[in-house]
C-alpha cells in the first residue's frame, strides 16, 4: 500500500503486462540487456500554498492561514500504530524515488524536444473526448502520442488508437494516480517522435495526483461544468500545482446552474494568475485558444532542444580544437 495516498500497489499493468520493479535498465553495446535496482536517497519538499502547519503535543495537526488555501501536510493523515514522524519519513522516500523517475523522464523529453503534459482531473470531466477531439486537431499538423491512466480496461486507449495516434495504457489495479516510473515503463514502448507532443491522461482523481510529479512540462486540470465551482477550493493541492485549467463542457452552461467566474475565482485564490481557458469538447469552442497553447508549448521544447544541441556542438568543437592545437 502506498502510504502517501493509501492506495494499493503492485497491481499496476502496461498494455496487460505487469510493471517491472522499480529498477534502471541498460542497453550494451552488444544488444543484451543489464537491471539493477533503483535506489535514490534524497528529500522532497511541498509548497502548500501559504499555510504554516504544526503538530501539537496531543498529535493533532492545526495551520495558521496566510491567506491562501493549503492542505494539510505529508503525515498529516491518520495510520493507526504508526507515529506520524514515521508515515512523514516513509511519504518522503516514496516521493523522493518518483521523483527520481520523473528527472530521468524530464531528461528523456528535453533530448528529444518533446512537449509532456500531465492532464488530471476527477472522473467524467471528459478528458479522453478532450484528448481525442485535440488529436483530431492536430492531425497532419503536430505528431502526438498519449498514456492512458484507468485503474482498469483498456477503453479509453482504444479511443485515442482510432484516431490513428500511438497510444499505451496504463492500469493501476488498486491505484490511484499513476507514478513517475510507470510512465517511464510506457515510455519505453511508446513511439515517440522527436519535437512531438505527449498527452499523458491521469487516473480520474483529483487528490494523489498532485503530489507525484510524472516528469511533464505542466499539469493541466480539467474541471467540467457537471461539477461543483468550488472543487478548487475543496481540492487545493491539485489546482495549485497546475499551470493550466480547462473548463469543459461550456456548451452546458445553459442548461446547468454553474457560476464559471466563481470557479475561476476560487481557482485564482488557490493559484493566483492560473492561466485559464474555457472549452467544449463536443463544439469545439475554445480550441483556437487550447490549440494556441499547445502549439507554443510544442514550439519552446523544440528551441531548448535545439538551444542545447548547439551548446553541445560548440563545446565538442571546442574540445577539437584544443586537441588540434596541442597535437
Amino acid at each position: 500500500m502506498c502510504t502517501t495516498c493509501g492506495c494499493g500497489g503492485g497491481e499496476a499493468r502496461i498494455d496487460g503486462v505487469p510493471v517491472a520493479d522499480h529498477e534502471h535498465v541498460h542497453t550494451h553495446a552488444d544488444g543484451t540487456t543489464h537491471a539493477h535496482p533503483h535506489e535514490h536517497v534524497g528529500d522532497h519538499a511541498h509548497d502548500h500554498a501559504g499555510a504554516r502547519w504544526h503538530r501539537h503535543a496531543d498529535g493533532a495537526w492545526h495551520s495558521h492561514d496566510h491567506g491562501q488555501v493549503a492542505a494539510a501536510p505529508l503525515g498529516a493523515a491518520h495510520a493507526p500504530g504508526i507515529a506520524a514522524e514515521r508515515i512523514v519519513q516513509i511519504e518522503r522516500d516514496i516521493l523522493a524515488k518518483n521523483d527520481a523517475f520523473a528527472r530521468e523522464n524530464r531528461a528523456l523529453f528535453a533530448d528529444r524536444g518533446v512537449f509532456a503534459l500531465n492532464l488530471v482531473s476527477s472522473p467524467g470531466s471528459g478528458k479522453t473526448t478532450l484528448l481525442v477531439r485535440t488529436i483530431e486537431a492536430l492531425r497532419g499538423r503536430l505528431a502526438t502520442a498519449v498514456i492512458e491512466g484507468d485503474q482498469q480496461t483498456s477503453r479509453d486507449a482504444d479511443r485515442v488508437r482510432a484516431t490513428g495516434a500511438p497510444a499505451i495504457q496504463i492500469n493501476t489495479g488498486k491505484g490511484c494516480h499513476l507514478d513517475a516510473h510507470m510512465v517511464g515503463q510506457a515510455l519505453r514502448q511508446l513511439p515517440l517522435a522527436d519535437g512531438s507532443l505527449l498527452l499523458i491522461e491521469n487516473v480520474g482523481n483529483l487528490v494523489c495526483p498532485a503530489a507525484f510529479d510524472l516528469g511533464e512540462a505542466h499539469k493541466v486540470v480539467i474541471l467540467s461544468v457537471t461539477e461543483g465551482e468550488d472543487k478548487p477550493i475543496k481540492y487545493p493541492d491539485l489546482f495549485h500545482a497546475a499551470d493550466l485549467l480547462l473548463v469543459n463542457k461550456v456548451d452546458l452552461l445553459p442548461h446547468l446552474d454553474f457560476d464559471v467566474e466563481a470557479a475561476v475565482a476560487f481557482a485564482h485564490r488557490v493559484r493566483p494568475g492560473l492561466e485559464v481557458i474555457r472549452v467544449s469538447a463536443t463544439t469545439g469552442e475554445g480550441f483556437e485558444a487550447w490549440l494556441a497553447w499547445l502549439d507554443r508549448g510544442v514550439a519552446a521544447a523544440r528551441a531548448a532542444r535545439d538551444a542545447n544541441l548547439d551548446a553541445l556542438r560548440r563545446r565538442v568543437a571546442e574540445l577539437e580544437a584544443r586537441l588540434a592545437a596541442g597535437a
